[in-house]
């Protein structure tokens, strides 16, 4: 569709500092975001900002280096750890020649790689066709008016018109198939609720570990790498708690800082696993330095499909890469569970987990029902469970 400079594997990096907190970004996330891409890092360009440029977003003496970055390194893309406006792109296309993405064009990229299911495909293209729609002018400058031979002439359309309606047709078409699969998850999860199956869905920063700490607890086997956005398609399985009960785990994608928007509105119905969840495992990274502000990360992706209200309990995964910190639960004040400290990789603590999981979906469920049974049927659909909170 787009007339585009090719794009490669050798990239330069550009990262600004803002001193505003709703604009930070990490280099370190960049750099592994760029290595699950596929892309190889070959230099990188920082600099700081009061707000970013309007024509380049960086200044024009910074674009100039990185024109001589690009140059130097035979550089094939530019990635900027950063949202770029539409124009932005095009001027720093223009000026480079060489692909540019922003932070969006990347995630949404390594999306597309590792979109397996039939359902997961059809997502990540709508997300880059609402993406790309806004940045359809970049790939054209033959904007002249169509015109056919003797009989055909007229003014017609541009080239760009043609091209955004065919876009639009698309984008429809999509959003009609994935109506039709979330009418079939639905069904699903109403089935399991015949059954007064208990949903427990694992979420947390990507590369937190939920994929490996799934496989753990429910001998799934699932997909588990050491990269960013590994899981895209959700797994269930039915997973023995003890004395013969069971829950319904669910391994879901990955949130990450600044999730975009378009991304977040095509994955709306895998996401519907998370908010129709009885109980959230909010798996974190024991080990990052950034862990409390990825819990505010994910909280702030759940907040926005409207998941907030759904118990959850943290589960700190990785301990096995803390000296010194055993595995335990820990408890408030009530002797409600508030945390759970295990390490996925080595094993340690999953027995405890699935005792918490027993504890609060069943023991603690079934006192409450039986303490306050008309206030527990005048939830809507919903099977309460007590003793968790966020």
């Amino acid at each position: 569709m787009f007339d585009r400079p090719r794009s490669g594997e050798r990239a330069i990096l550009v990262h600004l500092d803002f001193p505003q907190e709703n604009n930070r970004e990490e280099l370190d996330e960049l750099r592994e975001l760029v290595v699950s891409a596929g892309a190889q890092p070959v230099a990188v360009v920082r600099g700081s900002r009061r707000s970013p440029h309007p024509r380049y977003f960086v200044g024009t003496g910074k674009a100039e280096e990185i024109r001589v970055a690009v140059e130097e390194h035979n550089a094939e893309v530019v990635l900027f750890n950063h949202v770029l406006s539409p124009s932005q792109e095009r001027n720093l296309e223009g000026l480079l020649k060489c692909r540019v993405l922003d932070r969006t064009g990347v995630i949404l990229d390594i999306f597309a790689q590792r979109a397996q299911s039939h359902e997961g495909k059809l997502q990540v293209e709508l997300a880059q066709l609402k993406h790309l729609s806004t940045r359809l002018v970049r790939g054209w400058t033959h904007l002249e008016r169509q015109k056919g031979g003797i009989g055909l002439r007229g003014p017609g359309e541009t080239q760009l018109e043609t091209d955004r309606r065919l876009l639009g047709a698309r984008i429809k078409q999509l959003k009609k198939r994935l109506d039709k699969v979330r009418g079939q998850r639905h069904q699903g999860r109403r089935n399991r609720k015949r059954q007064d199956a208990i949903t427990v869905s694992l979420v947390g920063y990507t590369n937190a570990g939920k994929s490996t700490l799934f496989n753990r607890v429910s001998g799934a086997g699932v997909l588990a790498e050491d990269k960013l956005f590994a899981t895209l398609d959700p797994t269930l399985r039915r997973v023995d708690v003890g004395t013969g009960e069971h829950i319904v785990l669910a391994d879901t994608v990955g949130f990450i800082r600044h999730l975009p928007h378009d991304l977040v509105a095509a994955f709306h119905s895998t996401l519907e696993e998370t908010r129709e969840a009885e109980l959230l495992l909010h798996v974190v990274d024991a080990s990052s330095d950034r862990r409390d502000e990825n819990i505010d990360a994910v909280n702030i992706v759940l907040n926005e499909i409207e998941a907030n209200e759904v118990p959850q309990i943290i589960v700190y995964n990785k301990v096995d890469m803390l000296p010194d910190t055993p595995t335990r639960v820990d408890r408030d004040e009530q002797g409600r569970v508030w945390r759970v400290w295990v390490s996925a990789k080595t094993g340690a603590g999953i027995d405890e987990l699935r005792k918490v999981l027993h504890e609060v979906c069943y023991q603690q469920n079934n006192e409450e029902d039986s303490a306050n049974e008309r206030e527990v049927d005048d939830l809507p659909g919903n099977r309460h469970i007590a003793g968790v909170y966020d």
